[in-house]
């Protein structure tokens, strides 16, 4: 018998402290109120401004934690906020339990202010989406949508009509398990038919991408590139790192056109792709993405990459263990010269007269920032400049938006922080970049989160402008203007976040040395607007 009095209100907050999920992320409505008031004391609320924030800010927490947040939004205007960065979420495979308020199930027939058409709304990025048949399933859609969003890397969304959390509980069993363990052997037919191909390479290469970004596949992947003395690159694109970027064999981040492509991966007659899709492009270009004689094959524990990646070989599988059992598997290759990366000198300090650019700044933070920084980037501009001046050293070193939807970098910086309290955060932001996610500035201040929000500062979508400069005939001419009149650094400060405004080389490098050394400490945001140059070439 169910306890006399218990609710499913009651019964889905036991849900909820078993998996783990006692954190909400939420900017709250009216169809949430009977979720939302008097919570339990074990029960934390975190407050954005707006629901991309929330989303961001969740999707940080569960990237840095490795595990399902949990949000809340409020019916359509809520969900229908989020969609961008739930899109995010999908592509970036962070694990997120959604919870959308509905209007009063009682007269949802007669389509209530505020009721919304739910289940459609987000499309096909939730990897689950349900709206229980009783009030008394909402507990076991909960717990299973812990399971949907862990297992499918995604945000699952569970739609619950605001009269549902008063309802009495019963004792119907959860529809879903308590606990659930995912086999991880490793299909040693996999292990040989890769071994055959790969040991009859004469010029191996490897691609790395997000889904290689731990400890233990950055180790396999380590040894088997060592055994086979071949240089490594990462995907274009990719949310992560998947190999640690200051090894001399690794080479640098591959381009995302298919002419240079080829060019790069010409020579290589087998490579391998490890954790990342077969092969992501920006813009579209005619040709094949490899030139004839390369094989490609694919180690990759996303069925979704597999069955889209046009390769001769996949392997669905953990990367880590498959990787090292192929590393054990191969001949050391010591005859074959090792391929060691040329390394990109950073630009010299800008002269008298001379303006700041972009590179100048991501040199002067390489130079700064400890191993353990966790970089997160929207800067679409000069992504380049950092990816070749600041290498990430350790895994979650560098994350990023895998859709390419502005708005991530600030709120998921908040987000990363907040799991890992004393850990240094730098968030690397464009100022058009930022105004999509300036609201969650608010939240870094409220809730003592300490960092460090680099926007480079060049008052217009510079990226924009080179686009159109090359879709042009002798020029292409932007319609839209530029926006010079923003301050950032006064919004920031508008949101109670602390804010400085730098326009020069000596002044940034003064904060910067100033405030770096706090940062694994540091419990006060600092927006750090830095004028830059606009960039005059762009090659994605």
């Amino acid at each position: 018998m169910s306890e006399p009095g218990r609710t499913v209100r009651d019964a889905t907050f036991d849900v909820l402290r078993r998996h783990g999920l006692t954190t909400i992320f939420a900017n709250p409505g009216s169809t949430e109120i009977a979720f939302l008031t008097d919570l339990p004391d074990d029960i934390d609320f975190v407050l954005a401004l707006h629901e991309g924030s929330v989303v961001g800010i969740a999707t940080g927490w569960a990237t840095a934690m490795d595990r399902p947040a949990l949000v809340n939004l409020h019916t359509t205007a809520g969900l229908g906020n989020a969609v961008g960065a739930l899109a995010t979420a999908r592509v970036n495979r962070v694990p997120l339990v959604v919870i959308v308020g509905q209007q009063d199930r009682r007269h949802l027939a007669l389509q209530p202010f505020l009721a919304g058409e739910l289940e459609g709304l987000a499309g096909r990025y939730p990897v689950w989406v349900t709206t229980p048949a009783r009030p008394q399933d909402v507990p076991g859609a909960v717990a299973r949508a812990w399971h949907e969003a862990r297992g499918g890397r995604g945000p699952a969304l569970v739609i619950v009509p605001s009269d549902d959390w008063s309802a009495p509980a019963d004792d119907t069993p959860p529809g879903a398990p308590a606990v659930l363990h995912r086999a991880s052997a490793v299909d040693p037919a996999a292990v040989d038919a890769l071994t055959d191909l790969v040991g009859r390479a004469e010029s191996p290469a490897l691609v790395v991408g997000a889904d290689a970004d731990d400890a233990e596949t950055w180790s396999a992947l380590v040894e088997l590139a060592e055994r086979l003395r071949c240089p490594v690159w990462q995907e274009p694109f990719a949310a992560r790192a998947g190999f640690p970027q200051d090894h001399p064999q690794f080479s640098g981040h591959l381009p995302a056109g298919r002419a240079r492509l080829r060019q790069v991966l010409a020579g290589h007659d087998v490579v391998l792709v490890v954790g990342a899709p077969v092969f992501r492009q920006y813009p579209f270009e005619a040709g094949p993405l490899v030139e004839d004689g390369t094989v490609v094959a694919l180690i990759t524990d996303d069925a979704e990459d597999a069955h889209h990646s046009p390769v001769d070989l996949a392997v669905v599988a953990s990367p880590a263990p498959v990787c090292r059992r192929l590393a054990a598997r191969l001949p050391e290759r010591t005859e074959a010269p090792l391929r060691v990366a040329d390394r990109v000198a950073p630009p010299p300090p800008p002269g008298a007269g001379e303006p700041l650019r972009a590179a100048h700044v991501m040199a002067a933070l390489a130079q700064r920032i400890p191993a353990e920084t966790i970089l997160v980037e929207e800067t679409p501009s000069t992504r380049p400049d950092l990816h070749r001046l600041v290498p990430a050293r350790r895994p979650l070193g560098f994350l990023s938006a895998a859709m390419g939807g502005l708005g991530f970098a600030m709120p998921a910086a908040i987000g990363v922080r907040m799991a890992r309290p004393d850990q240094p955060v730098i968030a690397v932001v464009g100022d058009g970049s930022s105004l999509y996610g300036i609201q969650s500035l608010w939240s870094a201040a409220h809730y003592g989160c300490g960092v460090l929000f680099v926007v480079l500062a060049n008052g217009r979508y510079a990226i924009m402008d080179r686009l159109a400069e090359q879709h042009g005939n002798g020029g292409g001419k932007p319609p839209w203007p530029a926006f010079t009149e923003v301050s950032v650094h006064g919004l920031a400060l508008a949101l109670g976040c602390p804010a400085e405004r730098v326009d020069s080389y000596p002044a940034l490098v003064e904060k910067l040395d100033a405030v770096v050394p706090t940062l694994g400490d540091r419990r006060e945001p600092l927006v750090l607007e830095v004028a830059v140059e606009p960039e005059r070439t762009f090659q994605p």
